[in-house]
């Protein structure tokens, strides 16, 4: 998957919910050895590895493609490959506004672990990050 295919799906997965993030942006990323994308043009993670640990950075599903169980099988695919890098534990973090993300993320066995009071710049103003993680492996 490109920085441009990247930047297209989030983009639309994002509008009118911030700032998606640019091509250039992705491109800065994915140049880290410790930085993997999983996906493709429908939906996507992009994930850091670093020891024992992964940040999920950001997924997203182009909404032509919602309800089909992508989101599921994108993280699934993202812890996967998480796993294969030696990672045993997943953080994130995701807006509370965020509703269906997060119903996603808990589905999925994350646990709010904390949060970061207005840490999102929204368009209706600011809103808290939720702090989320898993054990893996």
């Amino acid at each position: 998957m490109t920085p441009e295919e990247m930047a297209t799906c989030h983009a639309r997965a994002f509008a009118g919910q911030g700032r998606a993030w640019s091509e250039q942006e992705f491109a800065d990323l994915l140049e880290s050895p410790h930085v993997f994308a999983i996906g493709d043009g429908c939906a996507f993670a992009l994930g850091r590895a670093v020891a024992d640990e992964a940040e999920l950075l950001t997924i997203a599903t182009d909404p032509a493609h919602r309800r089909k169980g992508l989101g599921r099988e994108t993280l699934s695919a993202f812890e996967a490959g998480a796993v294969a890098r030696g990672v045993t534990r997943a953080f994130l973090e995701v807006s509370d506004g965020n509703t269906g993300a997060i119903a996603l993320y808990r589905a999925a066995g994350y646990a709010e672990t904390g949060r970061r009071k207005g840490y999102y710049q929204t368009p209706d103003g600011r809103e808290d990050a939720l702090l989320m993680e898993k054990a893996l492996g």
